[in-house]
């Protein structure tokens, strides 16, 4: 008997409380990154001037996690977060590669995928998209815990030309070009994963590369539906968008046509916040972008849906980060998980599902090389490193835009000590 069969059938490990899993129906794992994706840029959001039906229709059919966050406001080390469960700083991926990545670059050796868990357990696993976690064979997805990997190894890729600089898409370790839109590519692939391991336990992650740069304009069918967006950087991020949900809606239409609807996790969020004045998105109502540890940059969409275990359109207010979707993915599968190492993120079955009411977590930090911050409760403290404080009362003040650090020391100074405690666990910042 397959070892996720054995193992817990309840989601809630240590947690407890949470919806049974029947024994005999393994869930399927489908977590999906949109890249560079603007905190305001979909239909849930509030954005009237965005097409992302078939997301929206995912919220509706699951729960929005409005005060998700993730570990960094980068890429690389969001993603390292992401599949280990733990936070990247811990291990030293705390900032971005230079472009190309160097060989040594990577995704610690040591550090236990969630790919690696699932496949340990049984289950096929499958890359779709942007890896960004290592261009050495040693950091290839083939050698991390995927099966399949289709996609490309660095930060970022031509829509239309596969085969451009040193950084092909490939299909395993072999370069394929077949002329398609990347973004529709990826779709294809993701989909055809879905049917074709419909009958076994399954793991995919699919990592769509939009909407980052380069900013290529995307097929006339995308195009069309924006006539009246007058700024064209706007207009076809719009598009690249339109595309990508697209394509969520075709991967939704493959599990529920297969009849896996009730025996499928499904995880959408962004990887960080929008570079706005780069790619055209919108981050409103946040302050800051891509690259800060303002709200704008590690503040995200964040969207789970488990039919028949978390209720449909639900809201969840407590705050949350990327980590959790680690723990929380090996609690639906029934895995323990690794016991050899600190695992930050919880799993959040039991509080979607609304049997444990507490918190996920006491405070959350982050650090992207000197800048760094915590939020606890609605307080967020930030340092630059460099000996400036700023805090901010999220509960009414989301935009930070009223820094009470002088008449409120005694938070500043809890919120500090909180900080330097977790910053103790790490090593230094990278130079």
């Amino acid at each position: 008997m397959l070892p996720f069969l054995l193992a817990l059938q309840s989601c809630g490990g240590d947690d407890g409380g949470a919806a049974r899993i029947p024994p005999d129906v393994p869930t399927n794992i489908v977590i999906i990154v949109a890249d560079d994706l603007g905190y305001a840029d979909l239909g849930v959001q509030g954005s009237p001037d965005v097409r992302t039906p078939r997301i929206d229709s995912l919220a509706a059919a699951g729960a929005r996690l409005t005060n998700a966050y993730v570990s960094s406001p980068v890429c690389s080390p969001t993603r390292a977060g992401l599949l280990t469960g733990r936070f990247p700083q811990r291990f030293g991926l705390e900032l971005n590669p230079p472009n190309p990545s160097p060989p040594e670059f990577g995704l610690p050796l040591g550090e236990t995928t969630l790919a690696e868990e699932l496949k340990g357990a049984g289950y096929v696993t499958g890359l779709v998209g942007k890896w960004h976690l290592g261009t050495g064979a040693e950091f290839h997805p083939l050698n991390r815990g995927f099966d399949e990997f289709f996609g490309f190894l660095g930060g970022s890729h031509s829509y239309r030309d596969w085969s451009s600089g040193d950084d092909p898409v490939l299909r395993g370790f072999e370069p394929v070009e077949d002329g398609a839109y990347l973004t529709d590519a990826f779709s294809r692939e993701a989909v055809s994963f879905i049917r074709r391991h419909a009958d076994e336990p399954f793991f995919l992650y699919l990592s769509y590369s939009a909407v980052h740069r380069p900013m290529e304009k995307p097929p006339r069918k995308y195009m069309d539906r924006f006539p009246n967006t007058a700024d064209p950087l706007r207009r076809k991020l719009l598009a690249m968008l339109s595309a990508m949900d697209d394509g969520i809606g075709a991967v939704l239409d493959a599990i529920d046509a297969s009849g896996l609807g009730q025996s499928t996790l499904v995880i959408f969020l962004s990887d960080n916040g929008a570079p706005t004045d780069l790619n055209g998105s919108l981050n409103t109502p946040l302050r800051g972008g891509k690259e800060d540890l303002f709200e704008g940059g590690i503040r995200v969409p964040f969207i789970v849906r488990w039919d028949g275990r978390i209720p449909a359109g639900l809201e969840y207010g407590d705050p949350v980060i990327q980590l959790d979707v680690f723990p929380t993915a090996l609690a639906a599968a029934g895995i323990a998980g690794p016991a050899d190492r600190e695992i930050d993120g919880v799993n959040l079955i039991p509080r979607l599902a609304g049997t444990d009411a507490g918190p996920p977590h006491a405070a959350l930090f982050w650090r992207y090389g000197e800048p760094s911050a915590v939020r606890k409760g609605d307080w967020k403290l930030l340092s630059s490193g460099t000996g400036a404080t700023q805090l901010f009362d999220l509960a009414g003040d989301i935009g930070e835009t009223t820094d009470l650090a002088a008449s409120m020391p005694e938070i500043v100074s809890e919120l500090e000590a909180e900080l330097a405690g977790w910053q103790a666990q790490l090593p230094p910042p990278p130079p």
